[in-house]
Formats: structure tokens, C-alpha cells, sequence
């Protein structure tokens, strides 16, 4: 089974968490909310509070396939003041595994210095926080073990991406059918 670790920090961007959460779930993979703070209830950039399974010191990555990023503020720089965190996105990189931040999150990654020679995006406005990178404005930029998407708009793509990094590209069709996603004209 697939492991994969969301981060949650006070002030997260709700839709950026819960969906990749969702539909990873939906996928096969055992999603494991983990709350950055000292607290597992973490409020979202919007007021809606989430309760984490577990806090990141409680856990143990070393099983773990993908660590996720949602952005939102302030949680992207609650994130980025996170010096385990930051120690363990490193420790990912260095072993080649994978890692994927979405809206604001890729800064954390520019911050740790992850993003050099590497493509990425995030949202509009934060570019300059993508230190080294070579910075695109598609909704999903996947170069190697890191993944960065560019915000609530893109989260369903996001997702999608990573469960076929994760299981296959057959698996991310089947849950892209299974929650209509992407079918016919979008009446507004």
C-alpha cells in the first residue's frame, strides 16, 4: 500500500489539503493527516477546522511515498518555520522520494533549497519564493521527485497527477471518471 503524509499547518488552505487527501484515499493510499503544530485540531486559512491523525512528532516517515504540501496562508509560512519539517523534506529529497507542494507550499520547498535546476510552479505572486527553479505557469509541473501545482483551481489535476506517479496512469483515469472530472462543457 502506498503511504503518503499531508501537512497541515494553522491557516492551511482547506480544498489543497482534503482534496489530494480524498482522492488518494479514493485511489488506494493510505493518507495520514499530520498536523505541524502541537495540536491535531489545525484551522484552515477559511475557518474550517480539521483534525490531524496524527503530529509530526509522533511519526515515523521512514515508510513513507509522498509527502504533501498544501499551501494557504499563513499556513505556507507556518510550514516553512518548521525545522523538522524542513529536515525531513530534505532527508526525501536526498533519497529520491517524493515530494509535492501546491499554491504558495512550493516556497517551502525554494526556501530549503530543493528547487534549484529543477521546473516548477505555485501561485501567482510567489515566484520569487521558488529559489533556483525554473518557473512555468502550468497547472502541474512534475520534474523528478517533486511535484508543484499552482492552487485551489488546480488541486483535482494535482491530485491526479499524484496518484499516477503513485499507482499508474490507469488508476488516476479511473478515479478522474469516478468524480466526473473533466467531462463535457462547464455550465456556470
Amino acid at each position: 500500500m502506498k503511504k503518503v503524509s499531508i501537512f497541515l499547518a494553522e491557516g492551511f488552505e482547506e480544498v489543497e489539503a482534503l482534496t489530494p487527501a480524498d482522492l488518494l484515499r479514493r485511489a488506494g493510499a493510505e493518507v495520514t493527516l499530520v498536523s505541524v503544530g502541537g495540536r491535531r485540531e489545525v484551522a484552515g486559512s477559511h475557518g474550517i477546522v480539521v483534525t490531524a491523525d496524527q503530529l509530526l512528532a509522533d511519526m515515523d516517515f521512514a515508510q513513507m511515498d509522498l509527502l504533501v504540501l498544501p499551501g494557504g496562508m499563513p499556513g505556507t509560512l507556518h510550514l516553512k518555520e518548521c525545522q523538522p519539517l524542513l529536515a525531513l523534506l530534505k532527508d526525501f529529497h536526498e533519497k529520491g522520494k517524493n515530494i509535492a507542494a501546491i499554491c504558495a507550499a512550493p516556497t517551502v520547498l525554494g526556501a530549503a533549497g530543493l528547487l534549484y535546476g529543477r521546473k516548477a510552479t505555485c501561485y501567482p505572486g510567489c515566484e520569487d519564493g521558488l529559489t533556483g527553479a525554473e518557473v512555468l505557469t502550468d497547472r502541474v509541473v512534475v520534474d523528478g521527485n517533486i511535484t508543484t501545482s499552482r492552487g485551489v483551481g488546480t488541486a483535482i489535476p494535482f491530485a491526479l497527477s499524484l496518484i499516477s506517479q503513485l499507482f499508474e496512469p490507469a488508476k488516476a483515469e479511473e478515479i478522474r471518471e469516478s468524480i466526473v472530472y473533466g467531462h463535457g462543457p462547464a455550465k456556470v
